[in-house]
């Protein structure tokens, strides 16, 4: 295995604004971590994830079992160094192009 970047992220329990599910109510926060490997390629989608984050792409809230949380939005993210494609990890080949293309 390379070397990898590693991302963490800390969301805080808040209140949704007008387009969550239910706005104005409370959501639950997480901790959220996700791993591009260390090259150039894995640089310049590091480069494109951060600027989808400032503008408030990368997590979403939903509703889950009447209660809302923060969640990954709709770029994909690889939340684990192993376990292939399948278990959102690596090895999977297609990735950066996959997440370039979305991003």
């Amino acid at each position: 295995r390379g070397k990898a970047l590693q991302s963490l992220f800390k969301m805080s329990y808040s209140c949704s604004k007008v387009g969550d599910p239910r706005p104005g109510h409370p959501y639950k926060g997480g901790n959220f971590c996700a791993f591009l490997p260390d090259n150039k390629e894995g640089l310049n989608i590091a480069m494109l994830l951060k600027k989808a984050f400032e503008c408030g792409l990368t997590f979403q809230i939903k509703s889950c079992n009447g209660e809302e949380r923060v969640t990954w939005g709709p770029i994909p993210h690889k939340t684990s160094w192993d376990g292939g494609k399948a278990r959102n990890g690596y090895p999977d080949a297609q990735y950066l192009h996959e997440v370039g293309t979305v991003l």
